[in-house]
């Protein structure tokens, strides 16, 4: 049946060849016609496919993003290897990939070592005296890998606090650091607070896992310390604020001194902290993103046992370089963070993981090569010439606006005209201090990467700001709205069939990268983007009666999404998920009226019996083409601030052009009255 599905597609598409040039860029073999499009849009465009797909052991989901990555895994793997043959000399990029890749694949090695690697860390916890010496661990364990602009990382870190350093909310021409919330070993605070009991189950796995852990780690009173440990993480929990304020930047706009510290946040020896972090003695100026979590993290610093703290502190330092110790170590940190909390049966083979450790610390020198090897020239221009049909389109919605006022529309076109789009790959390079790379030291070279990193952001300290940075690499499947920077970045790897492809007819790379394209483009004014003007400045440039009405159609957006039933009793959060859905809704709206003005006035090809509407239509829903696992989609509600996948597709019921190609009728389980579409912008 399968063979048979793709033997037709073959057909249909060689014909479509010889009419037109080019590719429909829908496949017609996932499609289940016993579904009707007004009824489930994703069920009808993937239906066939959702049926008989099977996830792979390996993996918490599979579909579009997978297959695209498993392309780009591949070419990295060539990369990789490439680099082995080299045999580059010392510190060249060529040794230091092949040598990250040989010492994280070297299991013998890895076991041979066993502990040995983080025996050093562990001691200096246990040498800990004071609440000084805690402070200045605490300091030194900080790290850049929280973000609340680029990747939605609001508590991402195992470290008590991150420190994301870009330009200034309110002086622009600046970098300072931003202080912000960590210090939990489960994905979110939820986890630790919510009475769901599947939630409840976690936390009992996750009670074990610590135990677990701490026995393979060889420390004494394993229970006694992964009670400790549970115990203060709830109470790191309770300190944090939610995701959902977390990306509220009005109320991350906390400029603090660096003296403001120990007077608003008492408890830590800030000067110990700020000294042994490595963050410059002359930066006065900080901005605290979660000032009440700040605080009452602060306090627990002082209020809780020491040798509460020296358990979480060895926890989280075996916790974060497991994949580089003992396959015991190892396997049980996969029983927990892949099995238990995403659903996942079996762990990835050593050698893709082993791809993916060295795209996640080597990325730049890896991407130097990727772009000059996978992304052609015509690509790049191709893609350009998309971007700027799109803002245009978007150009155009503005002006034609009537609800908005001429003050809040010039603001508005003012963004898009000096908007900086980055595609395929940076202008200039990324200027990541070498860090020393070793064939026989996995745990070594993981730390030097994530110290190398943050001594990057350190470095843009008191230099200008640099609009042009890139925040992901030509490998990555992504795409990145940089709002302090009103900038945009297309990494090559996702410029790749289906999202784009030079052999499709129009309509399809429209509606599968160009609703990309414009879902990022569309970032710059959703309810996160439409606080920064131009310059990346975070102030209101809207009139009170314009900014009411945007509100107001967010909020029907909320509704909307939060209507939608994931599993039984479980519903999507609107209001968590609000500026995807906004970037959703207006990137598909100027993505499809750009591909219109595209035609020049001419009408559509019918390619493979579809028209070019359906097609658009069609492209963007399987370019969302996905199947999870029921415990990573419970994961992903729970923690991200974008739909899953299937009920992206349904963003297509609020765009007045998608109800007619389809036929879409009242009644149907998508039909919107025209009122209740939400169009944003």
């Amino acid at each position: 049946m399968k063979r048979f599905a793709f033997a037709v597609a073959l057909l249909a598409s060689s014909a479509a060849i010889a009419q037109t040039g080019l590719l429909p860029g829908v496949d017609k073999a996932l499609i289940d016609d016993s579904v009707k499009p007004g009824d489930n849009l994703n069920d009808y465009a993937n239906g066939t496919w959702i049926k008989t797909a099977q996830i792979p052991a390996d993996r918490s989901s599979i579909g579009v993003g997978l297959d695209v990555s498993l392309r780009a895994e591949g070419r990295t793997a060539a990369i990789i290897k490439g680099a082995a043959s080299a045999k580059g000399a010392p510190g060249s990029d060529e040794q230091r990939i092949a040598d990250y890749y040989a010492a994280y694949t070297d299991t013998a090695g890895i076991e041979a070592r066993g502990l040995t690697p983080i025996q050093g860390d562990l001691a200096a916890i246990a040498a800990i005296r004071d609440k000084h010496d805690l402070s200045r661990a605490i300091g030194a364990a900080m790290r850049s890998d929280t973000d609340p602009f680029n990747n939605n990382n609001y508590a991402s870190t195992n470290d008590l606090f991150g420190l994301f350093i870009s330009q200034d909310l309110n002086r622009p021409t600046r970098n300072v650091p931003y202080l912000m919330q960590g210090g939990l070993g489960l994905p979110d605070r939820d986890y630790y607070l919510s009475d769901k009991p599947e939630m409840a189950e976690i936390r009992t796995a996750y009670r074990a896992y610590l135990t677990q852990l701490m026995t393979l780690a060889g420390l004494s009173d394993p229970q006694a310390r992964a009670d400790r440990v549970f115990a203060l993480e709830m109470k790191i929990a309770a300190a944090q604020t939610d995701i959902i304020a977390s990306q509220d930047a009005h109320k991350g706009d906390n400029p603090w001194t660096r003296t403001d510290f120990d007077t608003k946040a008492p408890g830590i020896d800030w000067n110990a902290f700020w000294t042994a972090s490595g963050v410059p003695a002359g930066q006065r100026d900080f901005i605290a993103w979660q000032p009440d979590a700040i605080t009452k993290l602060s306090a627990l610093v002082a209020s809780e046992p020491l040798q509460s703290w020296q358990d979480w502190l060895a926890f989280h330092t075996i916790n974060q370089v497991t994949g580089s110790l003992p396959k015991a170590i190892d396997d049980a940190s996969f029983g927990f963070y892949g099995r238990t909390l995403n659903g996942t049966p079996a762990q990835q083979p050593r050698e893709k993981r082993g791809i993916s450790a060295v795209n996640g610390t080597l990325g730049e020198a890896v991407g130097k090569i990727y772009a000059a090897r996978y992304f052609p020239a015509s690509s790049k221009t191709e893609i350009q010439t998309m971007v700027k049909n799109i803002v245009a389109a978007f150009d155009r919605r503005i002006a034609a606006l009537d609800w908005m006022a001429p003050a809040t529309k010039k603001e508005a076109r003012a963004k898009l005209a000096v908007l900086k789009v980055g595609v395929g790959y940076p202008d200039h390079w990324w200027n990541y201090p070498k860090f020393d790379v070793r064939a026989d030291d996995p745990v070594g070279n993981a730390q030097r990467a994530r110290l190398s990193l943050y001594r990057y952001h350190l470095a843009k300290l008191g230099k200008p700001v640099d609009r042009g940075e890139w925040w992901m690499t030509p490998q990555t499947v992504n795409a990145v709205n940089l709002p302090l920077q009103n900038a945009l970045n297309f990494p090559a790897a996702i410029l790749e069939s289906p999202y784009f492809d030079p052999k499709f007819d129009a309509a399809a790379n429209y509606g599968a990268i160009g609703s990309v394209i414009g879902h990022e483009i569309s970032h710059s004014f959703d309810n996160l983007g439409s606080d920064f003007d131009s310059t990346g400045r975070l102030h209101n440039w809207w009139t009170p009666a314009d900014l009411k009405r945007f509100e107001g159609a967010g909020q029907a957006l909320v509704a909307q999404y939060s209507a939608y039933e994931a599993l039984p009793g479980l519903h999507l959060n609107g209001e968590q998920e609000l500026g995807e859905n906004i970037a959703d809704v207006a990137g598909l709206t100027a993505s499809y009226e750009a591909y219109k003005a595209s035609l020049g006035g001419k009408p559509a090809p019918v390619i493979d019996g579809l028209t070019g509407d359906q097609r658009f239509f069609l492209a963007f829903a399987q370019s969302w083409r996905t199947k999870m696992r029921e415990k990573a989609l419970r994961a992903r509600i729970a923690t991200d601030v974008h739909a899953p996948a299937p009920w992206r597709v349904l963003t297509v019921r609020n765009l007045d052009a998608w109800y007619g190609p389809f036929k879409v009728q009242p009644g149907q389980k998508l039909y919107l009255t025209p009122e209740q579409r939400v169009h944003v912008w």
